[in-house]
């Protein structure tokens, strides 16, 4: 069982889990996201369409969940490759900002002079996406902004369609990409381009963030999960452990965990700031431009 789930930080008691079983947890019937397997396509659905698929704490735990869940699949000899892709007109709007701030039940009244627990389980999750067996390919259409940037970003392929809004506009709110956005985007695309990217928060243009080798393809919207499937077949023709291990040596070679700590350790800093209080308040309020006090 993941130790996220475990630790009732995200939502789920104590007493469920002992109706549940060790065992059986990994069969679960999820609230926020789908799964399901097609022949040796593992797939993970956000199923949030009523909130654009914003991502809350219980929805980032059953993702952690189902990865396990996909890992199993890979283990057992039936999948080979991870989706994870949305319902809806978005794969994702980012972050649930009313969940976030609602951090207080999970870690305490002081949370926010400690940011490093929140961080650190996100991460997490990010980090067995990254580091699971099978080859992930993320399929993004409508948006894929801020922390499901950062999702797309921990796969091992991303396929976006035309006309998708993709950015990291965490800057705006006056904080960074900790969630190993900031990490991934620089290995991805170097340092100048990635600090165009997070220093702006603008929508990435999508004709350059292929040229970038940000996104493997953009495609249609109608062909978005058929470039996928397309691929994978590719993949599946290649020996299982022979992927699994070009993935595992690759990602090792691009080691994150010291750069994963950096991000944890500015966004502590920037949780204290007034200007991250004024950013978030103007999210919740849609009220604009932010007054920025650099303080």
């Amino acid at each position: 069982m993941c130790n996220l789930l475990n630790s009732g930080r995200w939502g789920y008691t104590e007493a469920a889990y002992d109706l549940i079983g060790e065992q059986d947890a990994a069969r679960m019937t999820y609230e926020t996201i789908i799964t399901q397997q097609r022949d040796y396509i593992f797939e993970i659905i956000f199923n949030r369409e009523e909130k654009r698929n914003a991502i809350n704490w219980q929805m980032m735990a059953e993702i952690g969940q189902a990865v396990d869940d996909a890992e199993k699949a890979f283990n057992d000899g039936t999948a080979r490759v991870l989706f994870f892709r949305a319902n809806g007109l978005a794969f994702s709007s980012g972050i649930d900002l009313n969940s976030f701030l609602e951090a207080t039940p999970r870690y305490g009244e002081r949370w926010k002079e400690n940011l490093f627990a929140t961080t650190a389980d996100m991460q997490h999750v990010m980090n067995k996406i990254e580091n699971c067996s099978l080859p992930t390919f993320c399929l993004m259409h409508g948006y894929a902004l801020g922390l499901s940037m950062e999702l797309s970003l921990a796969c091992d392929f991303r396929i976006i369609a035309e006309r998708t809004k993709y950015a990291l506009p965490e800057t705006r709110l006056g904080m960074i990409p900790d969630v190993g956005g900031t990490t991934r985007l620089l290995k991805l695309v170097g340092p100048a381009r990635a600090k165009e990217i997070i220093m702006t928060a603008r929508n990435i243009d999508l004709a350059t963030a292929e040229r970038w080798g940000l996104v493997n393809y953009v495609v249609p919207r109608d062909d978005l999960l058929k470039k996928a499937e397309e691929l994978a077949a590719e993949i599946a023709q290649a020996a299982p452990l022979a992927v699994s291990y070009t993935k595992r040596s690759i990602n090792t070679m691009l080691d994150n965990a010291r750069d994963l700590q950096i991000e944890a350790w500015a966004q502590a800093q920037l949780f204290r700031t007034e200007d991250l209080q004024a950013g978030v308040m103007a999210v919740v309020t849609k009220q604009y431009p932010v007054a920025w006090k650099g303080k």
